[in-house]
């Protein structure tokens, strides 16, 4: 009897617990944000120039580093609204998606749209903005989004805000060492 009561105990439990979170969420907000920063020792429109081409972004950002191999295909013409790049990986961090060119305010800011397609369907915006401080860069490279329902109960056990931005400032170190060279 002992047996069966412990039995019975551990098969309402895994059945509870997926109800309690599922509950939790609806409390969680399902939108993220996340923005690092870096000042780059070159010219705003050398940076601009360098940044608004996404096919550059295979020479500084950290995730088209985890897969050195990653198919990727080209639609359009980079560095202008509409450009589509897309990368396919069996690394799980990577995954699939595109990106797209939704807006490029010359010299000042990049806006495009993501479409995470694998491990998990989720779209996102992401830019970067480059502004002038004294023939000097800042740029700001960031993401926003949402995580559906009942997804954004993982904001409680990961901090997107560190996880991505700590990738969003490994990126921008490497465009720092990179234009500075």
């Amino acid at each position: 009897m002992k047996i069966l009561k412990k039995i019975l105990i551990i098969v309402a439990v895994i059945l509870i617990i997926p109800v309690v979170l599922c509950v939790i969420a609806l409390f969680i907000s399902k939108d993220f944000a996340v923005e690092r920063g870096i000042t780059i020792n070159r010219p705003k429109q050398d940076v601009f120039n360098y940044i608004k081409f996404i096919k550059n972004q295979d020479n500084y950002s950290k995730w088209m580093a985890m897969d050195p191999n990653a198919k990727k295909t080209y639609t359009g013409t980079d560095g202008t609204v509409g450009f589509v790049s897309g990368w396919e990986s069996n690394n799980k961090e990577l995954g699939t998606g595109t990106q797209t060119i939704r807006t490029i305010a010359e010299g000042d800011s990049l806006v495009v749209d993501l479409h995470f397609i694998k491990p998990f369907d989720n779209k996102a915006t992401g830019y970067m903005i480059t502004s002038d401080e004294g023939g000097k860069t800042k740029v700001r490279w960031g993401m926003r989004g949402n995580m559906p329902y009942p997804f954004n109960v993982m904001k409680l056990f990961m901090n997107m805000e560190k996880a991505g931005g700590d990738d969003l400032g490994t990126g921008l170190a490497n465009l720092k060492a990179l234009l500075e060279k």
